[in-house]
Order: C-alpha cells, then sequence, then structure tokens
C-alpha cells in the first residue's frame, strides 16, 4: 500500500482503504502511509474527480478511470464511493490540519451524496451521472443494496464533523444552524450558528466559553469563496472576480491571513463573544481542465458549494440544445416552493435547433437548479456541463418517421423508447444516451417494432447496435430480418443487400419500397449473450 501513487479499481473499496490508512498513520505516525496517502489524494483530486465530488468515472468495475476520463452521461459516481470519499477526505483533515480536505468533503455531501437520495427520502441513485437524456430515476431499492443504508448511516452523523479540536485550537469545520459543546484544554464551551447557509453566506457565530478562556478559534474559510472551486487545477473559475470574505469578532473585523486555509483568531474568549462571517455567493462559471476532452466546450455553474444543473423541466423541455456563453451574467432567487426550497440560477444563453435542414438559434433563458434535486419531477434531459460553443450543442432535430412511430418490443426488453429518441450514440458502448436492451436474456430471438397511425412509404432504415463488450454481456446480434406489416401479416422486405451488424456504425439497409403501418425488426441474439439497440432510423 505505501508504494501505491495511483487510485485505481473499485472506488469505494479504494477510500474505505484510504480512509483507514490515514487513521493508521495518525496513531502510528508512520511517515510511509502519510506520504502514499498524499499521492492517492492528489491522483484523485487533481485528476479523477467529479465536480460535484463523485470519483469511479466507469460502471465496468465501479471504478477509477484513467487520469481526466470523466464523462458526464455514463458517469458511474456510486453514491457509496461518494460517502467513502467523504470519510477519506476528513480523515485527511484529521491527520493533516488541512482546510483543502473539508474543501472537498463539503463539496461532496452537497452533491455527490445528496443527489444519491430523493428529497423525501425514499428513492435512491446508485450510480449519479452528470447527464442525462431521460434514462434516469431512482428506485427504492437495490439487489446489491449497500447505497441506501449507507446514506441512512452517514446523513444523521453529519454532526460530528462540524467541529474539532488539537491543543487550544478549536476548529470550526462547516457552516449550518445548530449548536454544540466543545471541550478545549478543560474549558467547556458551547458554540451556536446562526445561518441559512448554503443558501446565505452570512453566518452568526456566538461563542459561549464556561468562563473567560484563551483558545484560538480556526475558522475555515471556503476555497470557493477565495476564488478556487477544488484544490489543484482540475476545475477553475471562468475569469469572474468575486469580492473576498469579511470575518468580524465583535463588530471588528479580523484581517485574513489564513493558515492551511483556516483564519486563526487567537484571543481570550468571553461569553456571548460574537463572530460574523460574510462569504460571498454569487453563482460562477466554472471551466474543466483542458486534459478533460469530455467537458472541452463546455461550462458549468456554481453558488457557494452547490453544483448546479440545467433540467428538462425548466428549459422548455430540453437542455442538450442550450448554450450558455463564457461571461453571461448569473442571476439567483430563491424559490421556497420548488424541489423543497432552492435557490436557482438563471442566465441568458440560447437554443439551437435544426429547421429544415439548417441550425438556428434564438435567445433563452435557461434555468439552473441544484444538481442535487434532479429527477423529481419525471424523466427527461438534465445537464450539469452545458455548451459554450456550438461545436457542443446538440440541437433539436426535426421529426422523423422514426420520432413519430409507437414503439413496441419483445417481452424482457429495457428502453425501448430510446431507440427513435433522435439522440445519436459516440460509439456502440455509449451509455450516456438511452438504448434498448434484453439483458439478461440470452441466445433468443427478439423483436422491435415501429407502429404509425396512417401508412407511410419506406425504402430504407438504419440500425445502430447497442455492445458492450469488455463491460457487460450484450453483443451485436448474430443475425436480423426485417418485415413490414400488409394487412395481419408480416412480410420480410425484399432487401437489396446485407443485414449489417457491424459495431460503432449505422448498419444501413436499402429495399424495395414499400407502403406500410407498421415495421418489424427481428434479431436473433448470439449465444451466451444478449443484444441491443442504440438508434433505428427510417428513410
Amino acid at each position: 500500500m505505501t508504494k501505491q501513487t495511483e487510485a485505481v479499481g473499485h472506488a469505494v473499496r479504494a477510500a474505505y482503504m484510504y480512509s483507514a490508512m490515514a487513521e493508521v498513520a495518525a496513531l502510528t505516525g508512520d511517515e510511509a502511509y502519510r506520504q502514499a496517502l498524499i499521492k492517492l489524494w492528489e491522483d484523485v483530486v487533481f485528476r479523477k474527480m467529479y465536480l460535484t465530488g463523485g470519483i469511479g468515472s466507469t460502471g465496468a468495475w465501479e471504478g477509477f478511470g484513467p487520469a481526466y476520463n470523466l464523462p458526464n452521461g455514463s458517469a458511474y459516481c456510486e453514491t457509496c464511493a461518494s460517502i467513502a470519499n467523504a470519510f477519506w477526505n476528513y480523515r485527511m483533515f484529521l491527520l493533516e490540519g488541512e482546510a483543502k480536505y473539508l474543501d472537498v468533503f463539503e463539496r461532496i455531501i452537497y452533491n455527490g451524496v445528496l443527489s444519491g437520495i430523493s428529497l423525501p427520502g425514499d428513492r435512491f441513485f446508485y450510480a449519479n451521472p452528470l447527464a442525462s437524456f431521460g434514462q434516469h430515476e431512482r428506485t427504492p431499492w437495490f439487489g446489491c443494496a449497500c447505497c441506501p443504508p449507507n446514506i441512512a448511516r452517514f446523513l444523521p452523523q453529519l454532526g460530528q464533523y462540524v467541529y474539532a479540536t488539537s491543543g487550544d485550537r478549536l476548529f470550526v469545520n462547516l457552516y449550518a444552524a445548530g449548536s454544540g459543546q466543545i471541550e478545549v484544554n478543560g474549558l467547556k464551551i458551547r458554540l451556536e450558528q446562526k445561518t441559512n447557509y448554503p443558501w446565505e453566506g452570512e453566518i452568526g457565530l456566538t461563542v459561549n466559553p464556561q468562563k473567560e478562556g484563551h483558545f484560538i478559534l480556526m475558522l475555515r474559510i471556503p476555497g470557493w469563496a477565495l476564488g478556487q472551486p477544488v484544490p489543484g487545477d482540475l476545475y477553475s473559475y471562468a475569469g469572474q472576480t468575486r469580492p473576498k470574505p469579511v470575518v468580524k469578532v465583535n463588530g471588528q473585523e479580523v484581517e485574513l491571513k489564513l493558515e492551511n486555509g483556516f483564519l486563526p483568531v487567537d484571543r481570550k474568549w468571553q461569553p456571548g463573544d460574537q463572530v460574523e462571517i460574510s462569504l460571498p455567493m454569487e453563482p460562477h462559471q466554472v471551466l474543466a481542465n483542458e486534459k478533460v476532452k469530455d467537458d472541452n466546450g463546455l461550462v458549468a455553474v456554481e453558488r457557494g458549494p452547490i453544483v448546479y444543473c440545467a433540467e428538462w423541466a425548466d428549459n422548455q423541455g430540453r437542455v442538450s440544445q442550450l448554450l450558455l456563453p463564457l461571461g453571461a451574467r448569473l442571476r439567483a432567487e430563491y424559490k421556497p416552493d420548488l424541489l423543497g426550497g432552492v435557490t436557482i440560477v438563471q442566465g441568458e444563453g440560447k437554443a439551437f435547433k435544426i429547421e429544415k435542414g439548417r441550425m438556428i438559434s434564438q435567445p433563452q433563458n435557461i434555468t439552473l437548479i441544484p444538481y442535487y434535486a434532479w429527477a423529481h419531477r419525471g424523466r427527461g434531459e438534465m445537464a450539469v456541463w452545458l455548451a459554450r460553443e456550438e461545436a457542443r450543442v446538440r440541437p433539436v432535430p426535426e421529426p422523423s418517421l422514426a420520432s413519430k412511430a409507437k414503439v413496441e418490443a419483445s417481452e424482457g426488453a429495457k428502453g425501448a423508447k430510446f431507440v427513435n429518441d433522435q439522440y445519436e450514440p459516440q460509439s456502440s458502448n455509449d451509455h450516456s444516451v438511452g438504448y434498448l436492451h434484453w439483458w439478461p436474456k440470452k441466445g433468443t430471438t427478439e423483436w422491435v417494432s415501429y407502429e404509425w397511425a396512417s401508412p407511410v412509404k419506406i425504402s430504407g432504415v438504419a440500425v445502430y447496435w447497442f455492445d458492450d463488450t469488455g463491460e457487460g454481456e450484450c453483443r451485436v446480434p448474430e443475425s436480423w430480418k426485417l418485415y413490414y406489416k400488409q394487412g395481419d401479416r408480416w412480410i420480410e422486405v425484399k432487401n437489396t443487400g446485407a443485414y449489417g451488424v457491424e459495431k460503432d456504425k449505422f448498419n444501413v439497409v436499402k429495399f424495395s419500397p414499400v407502403k406500410t403501418a407498421g415495421l418489424k425488426l427481428e434479431l436473433k441474439l448470439q449465444k451466451d449473450f444478449s443484444a441491443g439497440l442504440q438508434e433505428w432510423k427510417v428513410n
């Protein structure tokens, strides 16, 4: 373990192991463990962590991918991995005494963890993607039910992370309304916070020692309030200036001379002393390191510790067609009746669509909600990262023959509605868009059909197969055929070429034109494998 410098393998198990290593290092003073942990932490936070604090980019082994490989739609970001990452970062703070670990901890609890549970607390996400095309919704339970009880364990324990002590130092790690009892060198102290954080940046802290006493109050000044969303250069704010935090003790401003991310206030404290902290809460645009190819040409939005996303319900039914330009003026507004009470962020952008074969745009007000609150208003599009360049926009396509059809599929099919959603995949193994599959059925003959309200003339189709070789058990089919409906009968089309089964491309089939109200694709699954379709076009 002491020779490991890169985080690999299963993200949950890794972060739990790193948490234990941090405790061993703290208790024994083992320098080899400490140095290994620092290198591992830097590998994760500087190269392998999502903006939400989530870790584990791939579902194949529920774990870490290569450096800077952070796809959004197929992001795994298991809820348990976020919780394990929080455990690890808090223990790194206890080991090192630096606020940067708490900056990551805070990012995780407000974003990566909270996304894993619904607002009523009765439905859960196992994986927490940063983009969706309508294929995601929380479920009441899982066959591998690690995430729901892990959340039930973690959330009620958050109070224990608010304060910490070391010698004559009392650390204020998190800002949250409430009170706590702490003892520093035998002096009992009651602390009370009054705040509406994270929606507002004003924090009032009343310090009530049992009697007058000297200790150092260590106030964490969050990295985001100082212009750095996360430690390292994986993410940065898009050139916006921001006011500085202001701290006052009994009305007197304290100079911001930080020590490892904390502002030390060293004095004799009296019962009733008042500390006021004002943190800037303007929304800001976020850019990813250019090495994160999936986020090139995209921009995200944060306000305080909260990561935001655009969701279909607030943006005329879709979000992939939106462009939020760099420098767009962002404004925040608290909505007490929306999603349990949230502050939304709005900005002026553009919406793109295809009209008569040309891409056109028009101004559109873009509304963003906190990422943790998505997926409460039905299935639909969601994105944390929005296009800031036209090349990254997915314009709303014109209706097609396929998109107008009613879709049905054989028993056991999952995701049939995605075969005509007009989202073109990047590869056969693209999990970011929805797809149809029959897993765990194997070696069987299956079908999927289109039905129109009135007969249409058809002379060709294009099929993009789903194949997750290397990750799952779906493969291109052994063979397939195409039938059109004539009365009550299904008749095979007069195909002029081969029925293609190639991966990572549309397999085009042309046939003698037919006029029909129904089309059926019948496929034979390979022995010992299942199969699926990404998209099925009709000409």
